[in-house]
């Protein structure tokens, strides 16, 4: 389906529809604005299908779950609305919003909303899965009694979901690979299950249909978002011959030139451009839709072909991802760039008829240029001066000749030109279509080479920045983690080695967490506008080894994305049914209750932060048992390979013991939690474990809460419940003990999860180590981990999360001023929080040490002097070492009045609190003096909140729980 061209107007409506929706102005706001007058017919029935298809669905389906006031509210403002728009737009509107609209027009607004069934509606509708078939016809499977017709599904529905693996060139033909299908219509066999990709070109050209076939490709439903569709025939492969594009475009050229010819204007030659579309037929389905989706790497940069001189096809993507295919002439072409002193001088040639005058063009920025008749067409030149070009951001160059259109400038083979300027240089490069593109920028480092050796990644390339200093590449994840590996220089000459399986941390190693890495390049211990991003050579991409390397049990690619942005792919090398949602579907509703039904074994399973760390009360109690020479089976659950679980040799306790290692939402994880006797967290399990009759499962919770928790927190008081309450509420009934820190802490703990059963108040495990008798030499060997020089006084500070403001680091201590005040005998470490944004605090020559990824908060607050917090459950635990605790709340009004606090921080508190960095200072200054006026507050809150932190905690818990 072609879709239709938008005007301004229509823009301009919807787009501001969409900035009412973005700030949250009620849903009567958005109605009134697209009601507004103004349009045409055709401009108004756009804009009915558009808000009605995105903005005003999401706002009724945001109001259908907050309960009957909310919908009363939507129906009330959409009803009259609804009325007047066009019934063939509300007809083409996909089967939920269709059906949602059809209701609140049709029913009795008061019934409708106290009735739940926009909510269910809702819900159903975002499950493409839920569609059957009848006769010959498909309709969608939702909770509601209407006419068969309104639940027909059509071209809105039926879109088909694509990505492209693969465009290559082999002889002489585009060859694409990739896969195709409709969402919720499993695809199992190449039995009437067909795909043809399609070529259109402008208005009238006759499309050009591709030589298509059927593949099997298993990954499609691996990747697919569907549980319970198979997808595993939905692959296609696709041929074109250059020869179908070039007498269609050869055709067009000739009416062209003849429409040009009778305007008395010369001929043109000019760029074709065909859409990608693909065709399914599936199942008694037909749909069509834009083919789109390109995987990342090669994929995204396709070569071109040189059908004759000067004449190119190109695969190209659009701004949104869809794939077009043009057949390109090269109307002018680059053939050198100089610097003369303040100026550069471009030099090109234009094909064809001799031109004399004209103009050239650097993005929307015209200028003189010369022209200069030659053999064979015309040579031009323009000079810019360099200031100028200084501040031009990627700017593609065009001429202009006089009576013609313009032309874009290309590259043709000639060498790309970087001149230095000072700091900064001056690039003249291709993009991925071969068009030149100048920019003004800082001195980019460019990768030249990437080899795989063994296990590593060694990458060189060149630098040529003025500063010879010292060079990190830092390489920096989506989620805001950076880690930093020594670059050596030579000259403008860099290289890098790297061993993605084993990054250092803390005098250990762990492998690249999931995800995408970028790389930039940045002086030691310097961030922010410090860091250069990397490029990588456009000569040295072809060559450019992207190829999955296994290391360990995980995937690591080195790619090239966005043409030539390079980029560190890291991700476990799970099986397709593991990583799937069709596969975590039979996993959980199929493997996990089998196994359940399956005798228990002897065997415990530790679970700290979902996977994510060797730390926390799963930790003390582990080593415990280990302590007592517990032979049983111990089972870590590791998420990501965040660490590997030391045994009984590692800890120093004797050969015997080594624990079993399961990956998280591995089928091996399923089991075990199926079948252990015995399951120890420190937080929610997944949401497919029930605990069984005659498991054991031991909650120990994180921290005792200052902050609200569970049904406490403002969403979970909302009508009707949200679904995490209902999560919520079916786990805590699995848990057989909770442990509390003290008194105080049960009860907030009951009220706040809901929990009935039996709380032991035996203090927190994890604290054992604060009071043991023997931590010297455990806290020198943490203190050398971390990098704490002897003899230095350690401040920890350490923060919590903010709801309202995560994408920001909350980090508000003054380092700068902390060090002038304090003095070289201190060093403060910086602990972030894990749901925040990390903080990259700057080392001020070893004053400030980032600890944030450091695995245990115990071992942090073994080595500290000084604690310094705010709503932070640490204070709690950090008085069982009876050191000073300071609270930093700058924001106290807000965090109460957001999120809540059960804790008064004036009645209630072990330490002073202050609101500004200097005030935190300077009592860090005087801390002594401070701690000893309020010894007797300080020793009241440890009684009240952590009576039982005597290091005896674990040993409590082992002989109550595994003691047989």
């Amino acid at each position: 389906m072609t879709p239709a061209r938008t005007s301004d107007a229509v823009a301009d409506r919807l787009r501001a529809v969409q900035e009412l929706y973005d700030r949250g102005e009620p849903i009567e706001a958005l109605v009134a604005l697209v009601r507004e007058g103004g349009l045409t017919g055709a401009e108004r029935r756009e804009v009915d299908r558009e808000a009605l298809a995105g903005s005003l669905g999401l706002r009724l389906d945001a109001a259908a779950k907050r309960g009957p006031g909310r919908r009363r509210q939507a129906i009330d403002s959409l009803r009259p609305y609804l009325a007047e728009v066009d019934p063939k737009v509300k007809r083409d509107l996909p089967v939920g919003r269709r059906v949602a609209f059809h209701l609140i027009e049709t029913r009795d607004p008061e019934e409708l909303a106290e009735s739940d069934v926009l909510a269910k509606l809702a819900a159903a509708a975002a499950e493409p899965s839920r569609r059957v078939r009848k006769g010959l016809r498909w309709y969608a499977d939702l909770p509601v009694e209407v006419e068969p017709e309104l639940l027909r599904l059509r071209a809105a529905d039926l879109v088909p979901v694509t990505q492209i693996d693969d465009i290559t060139w082999a002889d002489g033909r585009l060859r694409i690979t990739g896969h195709a299908y409709l969402a919720g219509l499993s695809v199992r066999s190449g039995r009437f299950n067909r795909a043809t990709v399609v070529l259109r070109g402008p208005r009238w050209l006759p499309p050009v249909t591709l030589k298509t076939k059927r593949i099997y490709r298993p990954e499609a439903t691996h990747d697919a978002k569907e549980p319970g569709c198979n997808y595993d025939w939905a692959g296609f492969t696709a041929e074109l011959n250059p020869l179908s594009l070039r007498w269609r475009a050869g055709l067009r050229a000739v009416v062209r030139g003849g429409k040009r010819l009778l305007r008395r204007r010369h001929t043109v030659q000019d760029t074709t451009t065909w859409r990608a579309e693909i065709v399914i037929w599936s199942r008694a389905a037909r749909a069509r839709g834009p083919l789109r989706g390109p995987a990342i790497g090669r994929t995204e940069r396709p070569a071109g072909l040189r059908v004759r001189s000067r004449w190119w096809v190109r695969p190209v993507w659009t701004s949104d991802k869809a794939l077009q295919v043009v057949l390109q002439p090269t109307r002018a072409e680059l053939t050198g760039v100089r610097l003369d002193g303040p100026m550069v001088e471009l030099t090109g040639f234009l094909p064809g008829r001799p031109v004399t005058k004209g103009k050239a063009r650097v993005g929307g920025h015209r200028m003189s240029a010369d022209f200069t008749p030659a053999d064979g067409g015309t040579r031009f030149s323009l000079a810019v001066a360099v200031q100028t070009m200084l501040t031009w951001d990627a700017r593609r160059l065009w001429v202009e000749p006089k009576g013609d259109p313009a032309a874009a400038v290309m590259l043709e083979g000639a060498d790309e030109t970087r001149l230095i300027v000072g700091d900064r240089e001056i690039t003249v490069q291709g993009d991925r279509r071969d068009r030149v593109v100048i920019s003004g920028h800082k001195i980019l480092p460019v990768i030249t080479s990437a080899e795989w050796r063994d296990d590593s990644l060694t990458l060189t390339g060149r630098y040529p920045d003025a500063d010879p200093g010292p060079r990190d590449l830092v390489l920096r994840h989506r989620g805001g983690l950076t880690i930093r590996v020594p670059a050596e220089r030579d000259g403008d000459r860099f290289s890098v080695r790297l061993s993605p399986g084993a990054m250092p941390r803390f005098g250990s190693s762990v492998p690249l967490s999931e995800g995408t890495w970028n790389l930039s390049v940045a002086p030691p211990d310097r961030y922010g506008p410090a860091m250069v991003p990397v490029r990588f050579d456009h000569a040295a991409l072809d060559g450019l080894d992207e190829s999955p390397r296994t290391i360990s049990g995980r995937v690591y690619r080195f790619v090239a994305t966005r043409f030539d942005v390079p980029v560190l792919v890291a991700a476990e090398d799970r099986p397709g049914d593991e990583r799937s949602a069709a596969g975590v579907w039979a996993l959980s509703r199929t493997f996990y209750p089998a196994e359940r039904a399956r005798p228990l074994r002897e065997a415990t399973v530790y679970a700290s932060f979902d996977g994510r760390s060797y730390s926390d009360n799963p930790r003390a109690i582990y080593e415990e048992r280990l302590r007592r020479g517990d032979e049983g089976e111990h089972i870590w659950v590791v998420r990501d390979g965040a660490f590997v679980p030391p045994g009984s040799r590692e800890l120093g306790l004797g050969d015997g013991i080594v624990p079993t290692v399961v990956r998280d939402g591995s089928r091996e994880h399923y089991e075990a939690l199926a079948r252990s006797r015995y399951v120890v967290t420190n937080g929610f399990l997944p949401a497919w474990f029930r605990t069984r009759d005659d498991q054991v499962c031991v909650q120990t919770w994180h921290g005792t809460p200052v902050k609200h928790i569970g049904r406490d927190q403002a969403h979970m008081k909302r009508e009707p419940r949200p679904p995490v309450w209902h999560r919520q509420a079916a786990e805590v009934r699995g848990w057989d003990v909770l442990l509390s820190q003290s008194g105080w802490a049960s009860d907030v703990l009951r009220k706040a999860f809901g929990y009935e059963g039996q709380i032991l108040e035996f203090g927190y495990p994890r604290n054992d180590v604060l009071a043991a008798a023997e931590r010297g030499p455990a806290a020198a060997e943490i203190r050398r981990r971390v990098g704490v020089p002897e003899g230095k006084r350690v401040v920890l500070y350490a923060p919590t999360f903010r709801d309202y403001d995560r994408r920001n680091a909350s980090v508000r201590l003054d380092l700068v001023d902390a060090k002038r005040v304090l003095g070289e005998d201190h060093v403060v470490l910086v602990r972030g929080h894990a749901m925040q944004a990390f903080p990259h605090v700057l080392p001020h020559e070893g004053f400030a040490i980032d600890v944030t990824t450091y695995p245990d908060m115990a071992d942090l607050l073994l080595i500290a002097d000084v604690l310094v917090t705010d709503y932070s459950s640490s204070l709690f635990d950090f008085v069982a070492t009876g050191r000073p605790v300071v609270l930093f709340t700058p924001d106290l009004a807000k965090y109460r009045s957001t999120r809540g606090l059960y804790l008064d921080l004036e009645s209630q508190r072990p330490g002073p609190r202050l609101e500004t960095s200097a005030e935190v200072v300077e009592v860090l200054r005087t801390i002594d003096t401070v701690a000893a006026k309020l010894a007797d507050r300080y020793a009241a809150f440890a009684r009240t909140y952590a009576p039982h932190d005597n290091g005896k905690a674990a040993a409590r818990l082992v002989d109550h729980v595994f003691s047989s």
